[in-house]
């Protein structure tokens, strides 16, 4: 799979648990603030995967 592929699906995801999360546990925050945290979950994997890519190499 290309790396486009890859950060296409994470932001789709990214996007739909925000939207998902913030609906559930704050109905009356603005789109603003969804799409912060979906910028913050694709965030969230591209550094969990370096860590995990990190670590698998010592």
């Amino acid at each position: 799979m290309t790396k486009f592929n890859i950060f296409v699906m994470r932001a789709i995801l990214g996007v739909v648990f925000s939207v998902i999360l913030t609906r559930v546990f704050h109905p009356e925050f603005h789109p603003a603030y969804v799409a912060a945290f979906a910028i913050l979950l694709i965030s969230l994997a591209y550094i969990l995967e370096y860590w995990r890519s990190k670590k698998r190499d010592k």
